[in-house]
């Protein structure tokens, strides 16, 4: 049954205000380079209206949908994932760009199944962990299981050249593993026999070693390697304590690439200012700390699991966003979540959003 008190609001609120206002952040940061390319400055801003009315009407249905009915299709829709990441290699049916492979190529719409595997990954564990909890303490049976299948998708996503959503799922994955219950002495000797395995990755391929030596001194490369976030610093430089104004941007103006999508949140910085993405990381952060806050007062542990994978998932990906665009991070394809441009990550974070709201309608009890 749901609480008297309905969903939790303050989840909803963040979680609408800040979609709302990457409409209005994608259609600053992109009209005069759509008007440019497609003869339409709102081209940008009416593809995501569309995925924001899409992932509204798609959290309304799973908000309102009883969060036990995923214990029914966490295996089959783990499954198919794994299906639709292996389909993005087929020619005429996946798609490329800048050398990527992570794109379904539907009518009028790029799908990128990586979006709706992470969710996949967050509802099969929960299954999982909630079915072999007391197995979990065993290496062989309850740990080595989840590498196992968490490396065969590992290994897919960098086939696609798509290392942020491969250390994403990973985190995620490890995480809910240790709130579950797994000892940290295997997570450890994990990371410790997985570190010369990350790092043949990272200098095996010129383009990751590009990004790391970029990330170390962008001054070196400052026209190709370096680029990007150097046109980051001067957004945010720009911008100040209070910005230049909503639309008033300049780094936006074919010097700052990714603008609408990945760098989005450089855009916020030189427009709104300090104090803009100050708002916006607090709204990050209050909206995951509500989301732990469900976590802990679920019904169950298969509510438990859910909420707490999710709430991981999106404050990983916000700061990871943050992190790169601010230069604490090496350059990566992720996007932040709710603002960026794009449909998969906007239509499955707020999918997201909707289980975690009927999670806390049926909150058995508000942790103090």
């Amino acid at each position: 049954m749901r609480r008297p008190e309905g969903f939790d609001i303050i989840i909803l609120v963040m979680a609408v205000t800040l979609t709302c206002f990457g409409v209005v952040m994608v259609y600053s940061a992109s009209s005069v380079m759509a008007a440019k390319k497609y003869h339409d400055g709102f081209y940008f801003l009416k593809r995501q209206g569309i995925f924001a009315a899409a992932g509204f009407a798609a959290m309304v249905f799973t908000m309102q949908l009883d969060y036990h009915v995923w214990k029914k299709v966490a295996v089959p829709l783990f499954l198919s994932c794994f299906f639709l990441l292996i389909l993005v290699f087929i020619p005429g049916i996946g798609g490329a760009a800048k050398g990527a492979s992570r794109w379904i190529r539907l009518p009028g719409f790029n799908f990128q199944p990586s979006e709706l595997a992470k969710v996949a990954l967050i509802i099969y564990m929960a299954y999982s962990l909630d079915k072999r909890q007391e197995k979990l303490r065993n290496f062989s049976t309850g740990f080595f299981p989840y590498l196992m299948i968490l490396g065969a998708f590992i290994v897919i996503l960098l086939k696609q050249h798509d290392m942020g959503a491969a250390l994403t799922m990973g985190t995620v994955a490890i995480t809910m593993l240790f709130a579950a219950g797994t000892k940290p002495r295997y997570i450890l000797g994990m990371g410790v026999v997985a570190l010369p395995g990350v790092f043949y990755l990272v200098v095996s391929e010129a383009y990751r070693m590009r990004r790391i030596t970029a990330f170390l001194d962008p001054w070196k490369d400052p026209t190709n390697a370096g680029f990007q976030i150097i046109q980051s610093w001067l957004a945010l430089g720009t911008g100040g304590i209070l910005g230049q104004g909503l639309g008033e941007g300049k780094q936006k103006l074919f010097y700052l690439p990714e603008a609408h999508t990945d760098f989005i949140l450089s855009v916020c910085g030189e427009e709104l200012g300090l104090v803009g993405v100050l708002v916006i990381a607090s709204m990050f952060l209050l909206l995951v700390q509500r989301s732990i806050r469900v976590a802990i007062a679920a019904e169950d542990n298969f509510g438990r699991f859910l909420a707490f994978g999710i709430a991981v998932l999106l404050g990983l990906e916000a700061f990871i966003n943050m992190a790169v665009v601010s230069g604490m991070l090496p350059t990566k394809g992720l996007a932040l979540p709710f603002l960026s441009y794009g449909g998969s990550s906007l239509i499955i974070s707020l999918t997201a959003v909707g289980i975690l709201l009927n999670v806390s309608s049926r909150m058995k009890g508000l942790p103090s």
